[in-house]
């Protein structure tokens, strides 16, 4: 019963942006934490295929009533994230790394950003559904 609640909400999708923006982090903070190593190379998430991926089982969510579900509570988004990478961007210096600090923390305040964003919506969301479980006005 208390699946069908929550799959009805964008909970399901908002779980997927927090799981997202987690993964990202760490790879971002790798890059920061092996900033200056000779030869290292600064990697990343990529959010526009996590974007494009989103907003297809989103389209696929909301095509078919049967199908409610973006996939299984149980598994984590990580290891279908892991695939994810892109080129890096950034001035390849003299010593072959590519990793400008200034572009990894920009990244990094962005993802969590992001990722405050959903929590505090997935927060509004469950609040409403604790309400109106409650039966409180």
């Amino acid at each position: 019963m208390f699946q069908g609640i929550f799959q009805s909400t964008t909970i399901p999708v908002l779980e997927q942006v927090v799981n997202f923006a987690q993964a990202r982090h760490e790879v971002l903070a790798g890059n920061i934490a092996n900033y200056g190593t000779p030869g290292y190379r600064a990697r990343d998430l990529s959010v526009g295929d996590f974007q494009t991926r989103l907003k297809q089982a989103i389209e696929v969510r909301h095509s078919s009533p049967s199908t409610r579900s973006l996939g299984d509570p149980t598994r984590s988004a990580t290891p279908l994230l892991a695939d994810v990478t892109r080129d890096p961007k950034g001035i390849l210096f003299h010593d072959q790394s590519d990793d400008a600090i200034e572009l990894q923390v920009t990244e990094m305040v962005k993802n969590q950003m992001q990722h405050n964003l959903a929590l505090a919506i997935m927060t509004s969301q469950m609040r409403l559904l604790q309400t109106a479980i409650s039966e409180r006005v």
